[in-house]
C-alpha cells in the first residue's frame, strides 16, 4: 500500500507514473444490492433468463456499479487517505462487459496535476484509471479530478472546482 499522497508528493512523482490497485471479485449480491440501493433493475443485471438471451449470455454489472469498485479500488492503494478533499470532475468509458465472478483491479495513472486558484491549501490531480478484469482485458477507463490536500495547510470550507 502506498503512502497518502498530498498535493506535494504528486509534484514530485513524474506524469505517468502509475500504481495498481488489489484485486476484487464481483458477484451476484453486488449487483443485486447496488440494484436496490440505486433502483437500476435493468434486466439485464437482475433478470438472469433475460441476460442469457441478450448478446451477453449472462448478467452484467451495471457501469456504475463497475466505476465504483473501481474508486474503492483505487483509494484501497493508500493515496488519498486523509488528503484527498473533494471529487471535481469524473469521465467514464465502458469497453467490455463485468461478469459475474469476474475479478478486476485497477491501474491509476497520474495525467495532471495544478494548483487550485481558489484554494491555495489544495492541488488538484488529475488521474486514470484503466480498470481490467482477470484476463487483463480493459473493461472500463476513467479520468477523474480530485481537489488534494497541500501539506500543513489549513483546509478551507467550501470549493468551486478551480
Amino acid at each position: 500500500m502506498a503512502v497518502a499522497f498530498h498535493y506535494e508528493d504528486y509534484e514530485a512523482v513524474e506524469l505517468g507514473h502509475s500504481w495498481t490497485s488489489v484485486g476484487r471479485t464481483i458477484g451476484e449480491s453486488d449487483i443485486l444490492t447496488f440494484a436496490g440501493m440505486t433502483g437500476d433493475f435493468h434486466p439485464l443485471h437482475t433478470d438472469a433468463e433475460a441476460a442469457r438471451a441478450s448478446g451477453y449470455g449472462e448478467r452484467i454489472a451495471h457501469g456504475y456499479l463497475t466505476a465504483s469498485i473501481a474508486a474503492g479500488l483505487a483509494y484501497r492503494v493508500g493515496l488519498d487517505e486523509g488528503t484527498a478533499y473533494a471529487l471535481l470532475q469524473i469521465n467514464w468509458r465502458f469497453g467490455r462487459p463485468v461478469m459475474i465472478g469476474d475479478t478486476i483491479t485497477v491501474r491509476i495513472v497520474l495525467t495532471g496535476r495544478r494548483g487550485s486558484k481558489s484554494h491555495p491549501a489544495h492541488g488538484i490531480v488529475e488521474r486514470r484509471y484503466e480498470v481490467e478484469n482477470q484476463r487483463r482485458e480493459c473493461v472500463a477507463t476513467g479520468e477523474i479530478a480530485l481537489l488534494c490536500k497541500r501539506r500543513g495547510a489549513e483546509v478551507a470550507l467550501g470549493f468551486d472546482g478551480n
